[in-house]
């Protein structure tokens, strides 16, 4: 009936996922490959038969992207103290460079408020200057590692569970929510939904 079927092209490590509606699920409001479209061309798109542009689909044939659960750059980042996590800003702050009102991304080390690579590139330069990897999405709350080069699951990362929580609550004004930990466990084959090993 005129309307094709069309899929999109979806690295492994580079969706935009929405944890609003839990980690690995993908966001229909964010454009997939936000944090890794530097240099990207449309080498792997595929015309079909009837002309009908059609991508082809990297380990996402559901539709989403198996985020890590578990990131060795987690140390780096301060522990989730009250103080710490007070210093979490609004999801409406501005890049601190630019002043850019949206696309922004927290580091998660210093919580500097830094714009995306499709604004001015602040965040990528920041990680690249101070080394400070792991940073949060205000846009959709998904946090990425530029050092792993991978988006980290807020659900299943202890980590990560309280400044995304923070972020939630200023953003949304209610809590994440969080799957437990037994259907993480059950789900992933993983015990304790444990971020790193020795």
């Amino acid at each position: 009936s005129g309307k094709k079927n069309r899929r999109l092209l979806l690295h492994s490590d580079s969706p935009r996922m929405s944890s609003t509606a839990g980690a690995g699920e993908h966001s229909s409001s964010s454009r997939p490959g936000k944090e890794r479209e530097e240099g990207a061309d449309d080498s792997n798109r595929k015309v079909d038969d009837e002309g009908d542009l059609s991508l082809e689909l990297y380990g996402a044939e559901a539709g989403w992207v198996e985020a890590r659960t578990s990131c060795p750059h987690l140390p780096a980042m301060p522990a989730a103290s009250a103080d710490e996590l007070a210093r979490v800003p609004a999801p409406d702050s501005q890049c601190s460079r630019c002043h850019h009102p949206s696309e922004n991304w927290l580091c998660l080390i210093c919580k500097d408020v830094l714009c995306s690579r499709f604004i001015n590139k602040h965040m990528l330069y920041h990680y690249q200057e101070t080394g400070h990897c792991i940073a949060l999405s205000f846009s959709d709350l998904s946090v990425w590692c530029f050092a792993c080069d991978s988006y980290l699951d807020a659900q299943s990362i202890l980590e990560l569970r309280p400044v995304y929580e923070v972020a939630h609550l200023l953003k949304f004004g209610e809590r994440p929510p969080f799957r437990s930990l037994e259907v993480l466990d059950l789900s992933s084959g993983q015990n304790g939904g444990s971020s790193s090993s020795s």
